[in-house]
């Protein structure tokens, strides 16, 4: 196992380039044959490792997620501790075990498939292989469960700043949860929490996210391709890894001093249809307004037809833009 890991580091410091069986060996300091073990068992679990005679092995996947891809990006300060699977049912599931076990803050889980990835309200979250990047990173706040929705709206802020930068492309945020890019979601964001009885607060919270990073072969299904997008156009080299990288530093920057709001600003001018006419979606009840801003508490702000203002807190409403 210990040489699966570290063989992994090795393909990723030396990415395009071909490695002997006794390089490799001497470097992790084991026999050429655990060597070849490794390979097959990496293989096995769908990295794409070429083995050419005379040349040795080398890592081929242009765009492979893996603990060492990601810490490579991660500054070192970053107190992120990562496990990274190829495929999970879904890496909220398996982070809330961690943290049941006594995980501490800032332990992630990424991967690169959810069998049952989550959304909101009990919903599914289309989570297929090797297009998307899915994470989850454990917190121990000390906040209320009413404060727990600006860990939700950092995240988002997180993930638009990462996307940008990558895609060079502006991206909006559609309250509370949702990033899109060109009109299309291109994320979803859950957090999941756990609250102590006594006093009312969070014992932890796991913060989920989802981004389509590239658009699946095939297209996406017919449930959802009306309102899905990517990121990206086509696959790039070692996006996946960095985009992991750089949401969860921009996420941690913000959440260390997440009291001080210092990402509303970024959230606010991200607002999908500041200013425009919304329809807000209780159950089978619709109700026009305007929406007007996200709050100081990243509670919507809205002014129905008959000029009263109200503020709307998460979870309770969805809302559309009116046609």
């Amino acid at each position: 196992m210990a040489v699966k890991n570290e063989l992994i580091k090795l393909f990723e410091q030396n990415r395009g380039r071909y490695l002997s069986g006794e390089e490799i060996a001497e470097s992790l300091g084991c026999t050429r044959g655990a060597v070849w073990k490794a390979v097959k068992k990496l293989q096995s679990e769908g990295y794409d490792i070429s083995a050419v005679t005379n040349r040795g092995y080398r890592l081929d996947s242009a765009d492979m997620l893996s603990a060492a891809g990601v810490e490579k990006y991660l500054g070192d300060n970053s107190g992120i501790s990562l496990t990274v699977y190829k495929e999970t049912d879904s890496t909220n599931t398996r982070l809330r075990e961690l943290a049941t076990n006594g995980a501490p803050e800032g332990t992630a889980v990424i991967a690169g498939m959810q069998t049952g990835g989550k959304g909101r309200l009990g919903r599914k979250f289309f989570s297929p292989s090797n297009t998307g990047l899915y994470l989850s990173i454990l917190l121990r706040p000390e906040m209320t469960a009413a404060d727990a929705v600006r860990i939700t709206t950092a995240a988002a802020v997180a993930v638009a700043e990462a996307v940008e930068k990558i895609s060079g492309k502006r991206s909006d945020i559609k309250w509370v949860n949702d990033v899109y890019m060109n009109g299309r979601k291109i994320c979803g964001i859950l957090t999941e929490a756990s609250f102590n009885l006594e006093n009312g607060g969070l014992d932890y919270a796991v913060c989920g996210i989802g981004i389509n990073v590239y658009e699946p072969e095939g297209g996406f299904p017919e449930d959802i391709k009306d309102i899905a997008g990517a990121v990206l156009d086509t696959p790039a080299e070692d996006i996946r890894n960095r985009m992991a990288a750089m949401v969860l530093e921009n996420f941690m920057g913000y959440y260390r001093h997440l009291s001080e709001n210092s990402f509303l600003q970024g959230y606010q001018s991200r607002l999908m249809w500041r200013g425009e006419d919304i329809n807000l979606i209780r159950g089978s009840e619709i109700t026009p307004a305007k929406l007007i801003d996200a709050d100081e508490k990243c509670r919507l702000m809205v002014r129905y037809e008959d000029g009263t203002e109200d503020t709307i807190s998460s979870g309770e409403i969805s809302i559309r833009k009116r046609k």
